[in-house]
């Protein structure tokens, strides 16, 4: 039995909490505090609900490079990652465009982790029950936020290298039964594009207003499902010279050349091209070694002391750095310092990257680390690791995309997968094109009215 939808912000909502009614924004601030409560929906932005970016500057005496290193923090977005925000959209979309309702279908979605967290989350509030769809030697954090709010998992063998198998249990077991099933596609669907696009880029560009010169140089995302490099296709819109870099483990080297191996990095390095990834907007690709995001990981957590005394980071912003990094975190900011060496900046640039999450989905990978370790480390060891990590970041495996064919050839893997998931080779042939994605983009203006309509017409007992 169909019951009436939860209510959530639009694409324009999201992006800009402040066309929210004043009373609107005071009920989901409140909501905080009662994490269940439907409300929170309407905190899915980079803005706390206000008009201030949620961000870190990084301390230079721990990025050692001249241009300012931003971070936007997504740590602060409901169930405590950003990757709730296109789990929402691509539902919103389902209920605007194909008027799903609670009750008709259960929500399904594919991934490693976060945006699997977001689904559950964003199901629980809404009515829908979920079934997630993930490796089964992820952190058992994740699976543990996933059961909280009420969600199933549907466990693939291996690890963030094995996404495939999840992809291929989600096609064979869900995908072709959609009269039993809504599947939030996270890999392959544009929602997630467009989330990123509109509202992760708008961050991106607001973030920097007033640091150096107010624009950015360069942008650097690992791709899990791609979405967040979306945020590039923003930025390019206003600094076309800007650089899109995407990372990936070394370990796990797929678009680098075609490695497929084990790595640690949970969330990136997926062992495909998704559908989703504008793959001629990407500049640049590095390599970073998994055992850096964690040992970086654990010099933000446990080494605030070593930050201070042995880097000379000012302690007021080591103590605000506690908490806030988890692996793929990490990865982002040491592709960021690798970017800013790479294309020597200075003092008035900026490269923005993206922390997803936080500490909190990470202990047991902590306690993984100490075990190859032999222990906890010492505090000589953290300084070697900060300095190693961080200061250390090498100018080495970085390939230019622009040059010898690279972007055709990421083209042609997404084609050799894409396929056999049953789109057209034309279909992934207009993807080649800026105006696949700038259309797509567009379909904002059509989609934010029947959200907003949906609204105002099924108000629910929650609003």
């Amino acid at each position: 039995m169909s019951r009436p939808i939860i209510p959530g912000p639009t694409y324009a909502e999201m992006r800009n909490p402040m066309l929210l009614s004043a009373e609107l924004r005071e009920q989901a601030n409140a909501a905080r505090t009662t994490e269940l409560d439907p409300r929170n929906l309407f905190n899915i932005n980079w803005k706390n609900t206000g008009d201030e970016v949620e961000k870190i500057v990084l301390p230079k005496e721990l990025t050692g490079v001249a241009a300012n290193i931003v971070v936007l923090s997504g740590r602060t977005f409901p169930s405590g990652s950003m990757k709730v925000g296109p789990a929402y959209a691509t539902l919103a979309e389902h209920e605007a465009l194909e008027h799903l309702r609670p009750g008709d279908r259960t929500v399904i979605g594919p991934s490693t982790g976060n945006f699997g967290i977001g689904t559950a989350y964003v199901s629980l509030l809404k009515g829908y029950q979920a079934i997630v769809v993930m490796p089964d030697n992820m952190s058992k954090e994740r699976y543990e936020r996933i059961r909280k709010y009420k969600g199933e998992l549907d466990l693939t063998p291996g690890t963030e290298s094995d996404v495939i198998l999840t992809l291929e249990r989600t096609h064979s077991a869900y995908v072709s039964k959609p009269e039993q099933f809504v599947t939030l596609a996270q890999f392959e669907l544009l929602p997630n594009y467009r989330f990123h696009r509109h509202v992760t880029g708008k961050a991106a560009l607001d973030a920097v207003k007033g640091i150096g010169n107010g624009r950015i140089a360069a942008f650097t995302s690992a791709p899990g499902s791609a979405g967040t490099l979306a945020a590039g296709d923003a930025i390019k819109a206003i600094y076309p010279d800007a650089k899109i870099v995407a990372l990936e483990p070394r370990e796990c080297s797929t678009l680098y050349d075609g490695g497929q191996g084990q790595h640690r990095i949970e969330g990136i390095g997926d062992k495909m091209v998704t559908l989703i990834h504008n793959v001629y907007n990407s500049d640049l690709l590095m390599l970073i070694h998994d055992e850096e995001t964690v040992r970086g990981m654990e010099v933000m957590q446990n080494g605030t002391h070593i930050l201070v005394d042995r880097l000379g980071v000012p302690s007021a912003v080591a103590c605000h750095l506690y908490g806030r990094f988890g692996p793929s975190c990490i990865c982002n900011i040491v592709g960021a310092i690798k970017t800013a060496k790479y294309l020597g900046l200075g003092p008035e640039d900026n490269v923005v990257t993206v922390a997803t999450d936080s500490y909190d989905r990470y202990p047991s990978v902590s306690e993984l680390l100490y075990t190859r370790n032999g222990g906890r480390p010492s505090d000589d060891q953290l300084e070697m690791w900060a300095k190693s990590v961080f200061l250390g970041a090498s100018l080495g495996e970085i390939v230019d995309l622009t040059q010898n064919g690279q972007q055709a050839r990421l083209q042609r893997m997404k084609a050799d997968l894409w396929t056999r998931f049953g789109y057209s080779a034309d279909y992934i042939r207009n993807m080649a094109d800026q105006d696949f994605w700038d259309t797509e983009y567009a379909r904002i203006r059509e989609i934010d009215p029947v959200i907003a309509q949906v609204r105002a017409r099924e108000t629910a007992t929650t609003i």
